[in-house]
């Protein structure tokens, strides 16, 4: 009974990797979960308690149940049924879309990647790149918003770096759920931009099942109060200006929307300007159709350069950073007090006549986004050398900035001037101009645009053109 019983090593290692597999399963594995998903929920508690607008519980939903309502909601699966028939094929092919679809759109929020991982890259990478300024807030932005109410941020799309900057600055108000484009799907960026509550848009997409999901998952998003964030333009700015609006994500908020109803949706204006926008020299060129396409290499090394170029700059003491980034929030508007005044309900309406009345809120929105688009020291200063007929010395240069200024600020214009100092502001954005070689100042101490460059000046007096 007390001798010892001999087994083969390989018989032993196996016995040892079960009993190791069992420990960890049935009591270090739950341990750990239980571990961290309570000082996740401190976490989420501690952070409700300053944000206006609270995290919501469709946020922490698990993944797989979001998928799982989003491909079995009523409407999506009519929408796979219908494409079945149309084209043919069995409803299994359909619903296989229907699950690419939902996998491709539902993101995985996570509080700790929002608040300690994100924020942190969010903040640490705008400050490295930009002076950023919250330069106007409305004090009703937020302010006794009910938990009834959707919160969503519309913005004019300057850069991509517009994500980054508009989450770090709304970091203190809520967690945003942004619509982001296809360029966002790469490794390892994807999984960070899902975990951070972000859902991926097919901007061009002209499938009727997709836009029934995509659809759907906006429907159900905001129909649960989550706050979310888009960009109405539909894709960045091409020549500086503001472009129309498209319709698809308002008329997917608002067409099941009840304005007799405890629930309510605001639209945020928020309004961006760069001193310094970092694909701006890409933007310009996409405009020209018989420029020729250049390849991932060349890309890569333009990008390279330039960053070596920052760094010797950095190196001599010679780097400003890319200027100022500016942000202004505007006062929200509610689509229940809009609606009653000017569409009433949206619900009884056909296709043509609801885009009619969603059409006129988004320009309704644009309108306020135009009208709070911050005015930097670059746009004032490639203004007045554009408008110049000639060259000009630094103090004629500034007395004519002076009195755009002066007209902008009369018409009302959200004007940003640093440290509150308007020679300083046109320092700043005359330095800027020039660190650049887009701009050339003569023997005789006179500042003129490089003929080559009055694109590239053109893009940031376009940012505050419709102020004048």
């Amino acid at each position: 009974m007390g001798e010892p019983v001999t087994v083969p090593l390989w018989l032993f290692v196996a016995i040892m990797a079960f009993a190791l597999w069992s420990l960890l399963d049935r009591l270090l594995i739950p341990s750990g979960r239980w571990f961290l998903r309570r000082r996740l929920n401190r976490l989420i508690d501690r952070v409700n308690r300053r944000l206006a607008v609270e995290i919501k519980p469709f946020q922490l939903t698990k993944r797989q149940v979001l998928i799982d309502r989003l491909i079995y909601d009523p409407q999506v699966v009519a929408a796979a049924n219908e494409h079945a028939r149309t084209h043919n094929v069995p409803r299994e092919v359909a619903m296989t879309e229907v699950h690419r679809y939902a996998r491709e759109i539902v993101p995985t929020f996570n509080a700790y990647v929002y608040f300690r991982v994100g924020y942190s890259i969010a903040r640490a990478v705008a400050r490295f790149l930009y002076r950023v300024r919250l330069g106007y807030a409305d004090e009703r932005t937020l302010a006794g918003v009910s938990p009834d109410t959707t919160v969503v941020f519309v913005m004019n799309h300057r850069s991509n770096m517009d994500y980054v900057l508009v989450a770090f600055l709304a970091a203190e108000r809520t967690a945003l759920s942004y619509a982001v484009g296809e360029w966002a799907r790469i490794w390892p960026l994807q999984q960070l931009i899902r975990s951070m509550g972000a859902y991926f848009v097919r901007r061009n997409s002209d499938s009727p099942i997709y836009r029934r999901v995509l659809e759907r998952y906006v429907h159900m998003a905001t129909e649960a109060g989550v706050a979310q964030a888009m960009y109405p333009e539909g894709g960045l700015s091409r020549d500086g200006r503001l472009r129309e609006p498209k319709l698809g994500l308002f008329d997917y908020m608002l067409k099941s929307f009840d304005p007799t109803g405890t629930h309510d949706i605001v639209f945020v204006p928020v309004a961006l300007n760069y001193d310094r926008v970092l694909e701006d020299r890409t933007l310009l060129r996409s405009l020209d159709r018989e420029a020729p396409r250049r390849g991932v290499w060349f890309a890569t090394r333009t990008a390279l350069s330039f960053w070596a170029s920052q760094v010797g700059l950095m190196l001599r003491g010679e780097w400003f950073r890319f200027g100022y980034a500016c942000v202004n929030f505007g006062a929200p508007i509610s689509a229940r007090d809009w609606l009653a005044t000017n569409g009433g309900d949206l619900r009884a309406l056909d296709k043509d006549q609801r885009f009619e009345v969603i059409g006129r809120l988004a320009n309704d929105v644009m309108g306020e986004i135009a009208r709070l688009v911050p005015v930097l020291p670059v746009s004032l200063i490639a203004t007045v050398l554009l408008e110049a007929e000639r060259p000009l010395d630094e103090l004629e240069l500034k007395v004519r900035a002076s009195e755009l200024v002066s007209h902008l600020d009369g018409r009302g214009a959200r004007l940003y001037l640093p440290r509150g100092d308007r020679d300083y502001a046109f320092h700043v954005g005359l330095r800027m101009l020039s660190l650049r070689h887009l701009i050339e100042e003569s023997g005789e101490g006179l500042f003129s645009v490089v003929a080559t460059e009055r694109p590239v000046l053109a893009y940031y007096a376009n940012a505050i053109a419709h102020l004048r």
